[in-house]
């Protein structure tokens, strides 16, 4: 059955919102948000875990929490139909760029740009103020289940300059040709790394950890450079652009690997932590048990290694 009647609802609805002015589709999502907490208990309550062991949280903390977090959820899902209203005059009233000297010297290095970001904030405008700056952007995305909805988000994320590949495939090619010629390439890293990730702990929790960035910055010698996007209290959002992480070849590739790994978790996880209301805590992080992880005594063995050095 043809499902492109999502893909015309969805762009329908979209333009509807655009007719809306911005303060109001916030007061929308504000609202709707909790309503979807309603609905969707089972990630309800997978949150509500996760922030306990991660914030170090009683169960009301959390549930407030995750209240707050539906709330901002809502006003971001908003934002994202209103992308098609994301003029260059537009963002540079409403999305403020903090760190930029660290991105000028990591592009300064010659060497392309790895952006390290997560599911914090909304992640699809801190892409949108990137390319509105003259910055050329690509992006790693996952392929989402509902192939409609995956068709509008590139849609939308091409309208605001972004280039994008999805994980896996061919399109990797393309995303390091790209590094190849210098431009910034995406990675969301915060999710489950399977089989084939790194134990890094998380957010007090084992988790199998992405190889992404720590892959490409081996392979190009790129800088790693963190940006996140949180939420301003009054509307509009904050891109926090930090200092560039590294691979150094010790001669321990293993132990190299970890480490930046190591890295990027723990900036990511910093982040988190000062914004807890605008991470996605009901996502399945820690879905890949250790026993699972290929090579986990070897990459247990690099780990210690790492902390030596």
């Amino acid at each position: 059955m043809n499902n492109e009647w999502q893909y015309h609802l969805v762009k329908g609805i979209s333009w509807l919102v655009c007719r809306l002015p911005y303060k109001l589709i916030l007061l929308i999502g504000a609202s709707l948000g909790p309503v979807y907490g309603l609905i969707a208990k089972k990630q309800k309550l997978r949150g509500i875990k996760n922030i306990k062991i991660g914030m170090n949280m009683n169960d009301q903390e959390a549930e407030q929490l995750i209240e707050k977090l539906f709330k901002n959820l809502g006003r971001s899902v908003m934002e994202v139909l209103y992308m098609p209203n994301l003029t260059k005059s537009f963002i540079d009233k409403h999305i403020e760029m903090r760190g930029v000297e660290y991105l000028e010297e990591a592009i300064a290095e010659d060497k392309g740009v790895i952006v390290l970001t997560g599911h914090v904030g909304n992640w699809e405008w801190m892409g949108a103020a990137m390319a509105a700056h003259g910055y050329p952007s690509t992006t790693i995305v996952k392929k989402q289940p509902n192939a409609q909805f995956t068709r509008l988000m590139n849609e939308y994320r091409e309208m605001v300059g972004l280039d994008v590949f999805a994980s896996g495939g061919n399109e990797i090619v393309s995303a390091a040709k790209a590094l190849k010629k210098k431009k910034l390439l995406g990675f969301l890293a915060d999710q489950d790394g399977y089989i084939h990730g790194l134990p890094v702990p998380f957010l007090g929790q084992d988790s199998s950890a992405v190889i992404g960035p720590a892959t490409f910055a081996k392979k190009f010698g790129s800088p790693v450079v963190p940006i996140f996007a949180s939420r301003k209290a009054e509307g509009g959002h904050i891109v926090h652009i930090l200092p560039a992480l590294h691979y150094i070849d010790t001669g321990d590739e293993d132990a190299d690997m970890y480490r930046l790994t190591e890295e990027c978790v723990r900036v990511t996880e910093d982040f988190i932590r000062q914004h807890p209301d605008e991470w996605l805590w009901f996502q399945h992080r820690w879905m890949t048990k250790m026993d699972q992880i290929i090579d986990y005594d070897k990459k247990i063995a690099a780990r210690e290694r790492a902390h030596e050095k």
